[in-house]
């Protein structure tokens, strides 16, 4: 049964006072009560840091122990929650003044740009911004006034993207995400190359997001080389697809690093071969391949898949056998270290979280030389989404132990503090 709300007798003579001064008919007479109540207390407010500044209140001269006083008032229109607020702030002669409950230059007073970038961040677009902040808040905001606002985040998120990064890694998870853009008047189609990374400490956090052309192996060798000037020096383990040249520009920057090719990514290439009235049998033999205890028993179940298959499906088969030494790395470990590795998905997750924001934007008008418009929209929307990463990875302790006996000789315990 649902509470009454209770209210003291004093407070219910208060709020029968303004309702028979006001006479609000609907919801929105309420709001422009309280519109204007809440005008009439700042202004009350304004004077009262004008009493207290000068020492004396209006007209009380008697107490008066200053030269300095009263310089009438300058208008001032406000922005809140509740829409637009003219207010009359007081001046003195030596025009030493600073309010406080609303200062100098200040015009809004509704935290109505964090609003903002929270509706920026959740993927509506400038003028449904505008149309909203019009209706519910009566206030008046063009879209270009609220693409200006979310232009104010650039700065800050580009010094997100250059801030240094821990000395190690865990484990760090590499794919890319395509967007179409408007560049020099035409549509072109861009890769967004995105890096997750789990610490020693067993936290997650994205490393970075870098916009370039489409997905190749020499711009994520340009990343992987601005990762480690930020000041990486190691990763234990990189989950990455299958792109060609991969394996290579990782080894170039991070030569220890060891590779798992995502088993799901090969899992979708193989499987591309192979005819609707076959892919159930295939698909059971394959299971025996990648879901093995040991690295063993995973080339005899690959033996016998190809005996069964091989003869009909021979690229298939090919596709596993030449990239076998990367697809087969989480054998070697436990099972809390394997459901990390093996897959992108952890990436992957990121990524649609992304597109779900971004999908009322299918093309970004870009200014030259940036893709700044882009940008944003992925920064705020990777705040909204990591958020909620305030925990360690699952069950890390036991996870941790197992990659210091691995790792021992590359993880020192300086580097668990």
């Amino acid at each position: 049964m649902a509470r009454r709300r209770k209210m003291t007798p004093e407070r219910r003579e208060f709020i029968n006072g303004l309702l028979e001064h006001y006479q609000p008919t609907d919801a929105q007479d309420v709001q422009e009560m309280l519109k204007d109540l809440l005008g009439d207390t700042l202004q009350g407010m304004l004077e009262a840091e004008m009493d207290q500044k000068l020492g004396y209140s209006k007209y009380d001269y008697q107490n008066k122990e200053t030269d300095d006083s009263r310089n009438g008032y300058s208008h001032k229109t406000v922005t809140s929650s509740m829409g637009d607020i003219d207010l009359d702030i007081p001046r003195d002669r030596r025009g030493e003044f600073e309010p406080q409950i609303v200062k100098k230059h200040q015009t809004d007073i509704s935290n109505i740009e964090d609003q903002v970038l929270s509706m920026y961040a959740k993927g509506m677009t400038t003028r449904d911004i505008s149309t909203h902040l019009s209706n519910v808040y009566g206030v008046d905001a063009s879209a270009e006034m609220i693409s200006h606002m979310t232009d104010r985040i650039l700065p800050i998120a580009k010094e997100w993207q250059n801030r240094p990064l821990e000395k190690k890694y865990a484990i760090v998870f590499m794919d890319a995400i395509h967007f179409h853009v408007r560049e020099d008047n035409r549509t072109v189609k861009k890769a967004v190359y995105v890096a997750i990374g789990i610490r020693l400490s067993g936290q997650k956090e994205v490393l970075g997001m870098w916009i370039g052309g489409n997905e190749s192996a020499k711009y994520w060798l340009g990343v992987l080389n601005e990762i480690k000037n930020r000041g990486v020096e190691d990763i234990m383990i990189v989950s990455v697809d299958g792109l060609t040249g991969f394996v290579d520009a990782i080894h170039a920057v991070f030569p220890l690093a060891e590779i798992q090719r995502c088993i799901v990514h090969q899992i979708r290439y193989s499987t591309k071969f192979i005819s609707y009235k076959d892919i159930r049998a295939f698909m059971k033999d394959l299971k025996l391949v990648y879901k093995a205890d040991t690295e063993q028993l995973a080339l005899e179940a690959l033996d016998m898949l190809e005996e069964n298959w091989g003869g009909k499906y021979p690229s298939s088969i090919a596709s596993w056998r030449n990239n076998w030494p990367q697809l087969s790395t989480y054998f070697k470990y436990p099972g809390e270290i394997r459901k990390l590795i093996y897959t992108t998905n952890s990436i992957e997750n990121f990524n649609r979280q992304l597109r779900k924001v971004t999908k009322s934007k299918t093309i970004f008008p870009t200014e030259f030389p940036t893709d700044d418009s882009l940008f944003k929209i992925l920064y705020l929307a990777m705040t909204d989404i990591t958020k909620k990463w305030t925990g360690k990875t699952w069950d890390w302790g036991q996870t941790l132990d197992q990659l210091c006996i691995y790792f021992g000789d590359r993880i020192q315990p300086e580097d668990l503090e």
